[in-house]
């Protein structure tokens, strides 16, 4: 694969079809790759030729893109919105009880802040101390997932 990318500029898309052509190819004359003795080698050379057929091709033919068709992936990639909702969940969970509950009521919940402390059973001043400290150790705690590798607090790099 990384044969590929570097033949098709780094296009994930266009390499991912050179690859599946070269082993298509090298699988339907997989006896004389094994004769060769070196098959990666063999693979290689059938992947920079089909690279070379292509541009070739694609000079004389050049491919246009199909009416309303969208350039990119098919299916949208949503690993960031996973990976930052995951880190939420646990600094949520790294905070004190009451700190946690406080944050669920007012922002999940949607509650007004006096609403919260008649739930919870404390003064309205009380609540409102408890989102700024919580929010305040979110925030830290982002920044601190932010930082580059090795500065972050506790690697021993301090």
């Amino acid at each position: 694969m990384r044969t590929a990318l570097l033949l098709t500029g780094q296009n994930r898309v266009e390499a991912e079809d050179l690859l599946q052509l070269a082993l298509e190819r090298a699988y339907r004359h997989w006896p004389r790759v094994m004769e060769s003795g070196e098959p990666e080698r063999y693979i290689r050379k059938i992947i920079a030729n089909a690279s070379t057929d292509r541009w070739r091709s694609l000079a004389r033919r050049p491919e246009e893109a199909l009416p309303g068709a969208e350039c990119g992936p098919g299916v949208p990639d949503h690993t960031a919105e996973v990976i930052d909702r995951d880190y939420l969940l646990r600094a949520l969970a790294g905070l004190p009880p009451r700190q946690r509950a406080v944050l669920v009521l007012r922002y999940f919940d949607d509650l007004p802040e006096a609403e919260i402390a008649e739930t919870l059973g404390c003064s309205l001043g009380t609540v409102k101390s408890h989102v700024a400290r919580a929010l305040s150790r979110l925030r830290e705690a982002a920044e601190t997932q932010s930082a580059p590798a090795g500065r972050q607090r506790g690697t021993g790099n301090e």
